[in-house]
C-alpha cells in the first residue's frame, strides 16, 4: 500500500487532491458556517486499492480539527472512514 507523496489543499476549488502516478485523486468539500460538509471522495480505479482515499481523508479532517470545524460526511466513504476512525468523532456536526 503506498501513500500518494503529498497531498494538497485547494481553499479555491474546495477540494485536498493528490496525483498518482499520472491520475488525480480528489476529496471535495463545502463549507457552512463552520462546517465542513465531505461531498465526495474519488479516486480513479487506476489507482485504486492504495489507502489514497484515507489519506486524502485523513488529510481532510486534519484541517478540519486544527481549524475548528466541525464536519459532516456527506459522502459514504467519509462516512464509513469517520465510523471506524474513533478520535475523529468529537469533529462530527
Amino acid at each position: 500500500m503506498t501513500a500518494p507523496a503529498s497531498i494538497q489543499h485547494n481553499p479555491a476549488e474546495h477540494c485536498f487532491e493528490t496525483t498518482v502516478d499520472g491520475h488525480r485523486a480528489v476529496l471535495d468539500y463545502e463549507l457552512e458556517n463552520g462546517v465542513m460538509v465531505i461531498t465526495h471522495t474519488g479516486v480513479p480505479q487506476a489507482i485504486g486499492g492504495r489507502g489514497i482515499a484515507a489519506e486524502l481523508t485523513r488529510a481532510a479532517l486534519e484541517h478540519a480539527r486544527s481549524n475548528g470545524l466541525k464536519v459532516v460526511p456527506a459522502c459514504a466513504y467519509a462516512a464509513a472512514f469517520m465510523q471506524r476512525h474513533g478520535e475523529y468523532t468529537a469533529l462530527l456536526g
